[in-house]
């Protein structure tokens, strides 16, 4: 029988291992009517890298969170720091053109080289380590990473791409389970996210941009000057920049149909002895399959197995989801059987039609940013400086990212989630195949 325990219960980030280790300060909710240049709905990554590029550039920012900062997916993620920006941008080069798809490209490289420069520049303790792995369980997954290590060899990727060989591959994972994989050395890695998203508040508190927690937004009107009231006061501003993502709910259904929250899970357990973390991630690598319903996983800074996975798109968290999760990490890590499950949690992240991250106006000065299916934590930090360059009158990239379409989800507010839930179901047979 396996141990189980839960150090903390709060409402605030439930049995997270990442609120833990990183609480953050507490930061007041708005009290008052004020105004700003930019007004920022939502304390994740997209909000608080928005906040951060424009009050560098001298913007006068407020940012409005409805629970803390980090308070959803991005202090709830696995920490995997992953470049790329979408899935397959070639899909869109019709629309977009082939320098429209270069770009796409160039993005995905410049979201790594953003969180690395910030992480550096403002001395940020969110254990930053660099090192990935793909890793495949079939020899046709196997062939899809030689085949990514080719393209992106003809891009020019800049980083160093590795293929591995299931005896290889053992040198990074202690598991018979793959047969084989890509290592990445430098342009991809794993963070505390929680640490990552606070830090970088800090740095945008810095640049003169005001914070707000427990400040959620309850109405917005829109116009020449876009107001967001919340329960004890409102913001007035000339712009507004939509980050709230899962957590949108109905505050805009333009967008909110474009997407749909969908559930993660993690568990982490009680701190490895040594040599027990050198047996199974011996270079400390951050690891993803390739499945649609995918695991990942990585060693955090004090050695314990952060093991995530489950997506559904039920929005409904399975009750007995901490030994589904422990199962499987036993599956690709028998000699973790004796070791203790201290920290379970789960998430959600916002899932669009077509993987792609979403950005555009919705009015000449109001923004969103949304839907970056559970690949995040880099690219979020692109899609602020585009939205930040648009308001500041630098529109060129954000212009070709925003022509990029997404569908609305079919079946309604009501029904789009269960006609997902049946088409997840479809992929996931397939990856038994």
């Amino acid at each position: 029988m396996f141990g189980l325990r839960f150090p903390i219960t709060t409402a605030e980030h439930t049995r997270s291992y990442y609120a833990a280790t990183a609480p953050g300060r507490k930061r007041a909710p708005l009290g008052a009517d004020i105004e700003a240049d930019v007004l920022v709905v939502g304390g994740g990554f997209s909000g608080v890298n928005t906040a951060l590029e424009l009050a560098e550039r001298g913007v006068d920012v407020v940012l409005l969170e409805g629970h803390r900062i980090g308070w959803g997916a991005s202090g709830r993620n696995g920490g995997q720091v992953i470049g790329g920006l979408g899935h397959d941008p070639e899909r869109f080069r019709r629309r977009i053109g082939a320098a429209g798809v270069r770009l796409v490209h160039e993005l995905g490289v410049e979201c790594v080289d953003i969180l690395r420069e910030r992480v550096a520049r403002h001395a940020i303790d969110c254990d930053l380590r660099w090192g990935y792995c793909d890793v495949a369980l079939k020899p046709r997954h196997l062939r899809w990473l030689q085949q990514e290590q080719r393209d992106q060899s003809a891009r020019n990727y800049p980083h160093e791409l590795v293929l591995l060989g299931r005896d290889e591959l053992r040198d990074f994972v202690g598991s018979d389970a793959y047969v084989g994989g890509l290592y990445n050395p430098g342009g991809a890695g794993q963070v505390n996210p929680l640490k990552l998203c606070q830090g970088e508040a800090e740095a945008a508190e810095a640049a003169g941009a005001r914070l707000f927690e427990m400040s959620r937004v309850e109405r917005i009107e829109h116009g020449a000057t876009p107001t967001a009231y919340t329960a004890q006061g409102s913001v007035r501003a000339r712009h507004l920049v939509l980050c709230a993502n899962a957590h949108l709910d109905n505050l805009e259904p333009r967008i909110a149909a474009r997407m749909i929250p969908a559930s993660t899970c993690i568990i982490a357990t009680e701190p490895l002895a040594p040599g027990l973390a050198r047996e199974i991630l011996p270079r400390d690598v951050a690891v993803c399959d390739q499945r649609t319903a995918l695991d990942y996983f990585r060693l955090s800074a004090d050695r314990r197995l952060l093991f995530g996975g489950l997506c559904n798109y039920t929005g409904l968290v399975q009750e007995n989801y901490v030994r589904i999760m422990r199962r499987k990490m036993l599956a690709i890590f028998p000699q973790l059987d004796a070791t203790g499950i201290e920290f379970a949690w789960d998430g959600q992240m916002a899932i669009g039609m077509n993987r792609m991250p979403q950005v555009g106006r919705l009015a000449p000065n109001s923004y969103y940013i949304q839907a970056f299916s559970g690949h995040g934590v880099a690219p979020t930090h692109i899609m602020a400086r585009l939205v930040a360059e648009a308001i500041c009158a630098e529109s060129r990239r954000f212009d070709v990212i925003s022509a990029i379409p997404h569908r609305a989800f079919p079946g309604g507010r009501y029904l789009r989630r269960p006609a997902m839930a049946l088409g997840m179901l479809y992929f996931k047979a397939l990856d038994y195949l």
